[in-house]
């Protein structure tokens, strides 16, 4: 792999949120994996995931003044292997680090392997990128209500908040109609 530069701490950091998030991301033993199949320490398991991971990989970066490891990283835990009975974990992580990644100019393709892109510059533009949860609830027929009330929040991948949002919206439906 040729040398890549250092990432920002604000690029390491959103990758790591997305790759151990607490609902979707790697689990703590995953990570400890990975970490040493690229024959990192792992710093403290005590720690919360995404910070472990941030440590590991700053560390690291830090240490080597290179990037190679943030990259390694992501193509270590986004094998399509091991989303066989999961494919739809693997897109939820994979639009996250799509966004994620895309300010700093790369991006995950459908085989799990980060790839240089040109770099995005909006919020807008990152998440354009990665909009195919839109595309993706659409062919499954979800109703024009739903995106009309938690369109902020599926554009913010703040989910919990969108279906909050879709339930209010569906009660407000029903008492509007009785």
């Amino acid at each position: 792999m040729a040398h890549i530069p250092c990432f920002e701490v604000t690029h390491l950091e959103a990758v790591c949120k997305v790759l151990a998030d607490t609902a979707n991301g790697l689990k703590g033993d995953e990570i400890s994996h990975i970490l040493a199949n690229m024959g990192l320490a792992d710093p403290d398991i005590a720690m919360t995931k995404w910070k472990r991971l941030f440590n590991a990989l700053a560390l690291a970066q830090n240490s080597h003044q290179s990037g190679n490891y943030l990259i390694m990283c992501v193509n270590r835990a986004m094998k399509p292997a091991r989303y066989i009975s999961t494919p739809e974990l693997f897109e939820w992580r994979r639009d996250g680090l799509n966004v994620a990644l895309a300010f700093a100019g790369y991006a995950v393709r459908e085989d799990g392997q980060v790839v240089h892109t040109t770099p995005e510059t909006t919020l807008a533009g990152a998440r354009a990128r990665a909009s195919r949860l839109r595309s993706l609830l659409e062919t499954r027929g979800t109703h024009v209500e739903v995106f009309k009330y938690c369109r902020a929040e599926l554009l913010e991948e703040n989910y919990f908040h969108a279906v909050l949002e879709a339930v209010k919206a569906f009660r407000y439906t029903q008492l509007r109609a009785a």
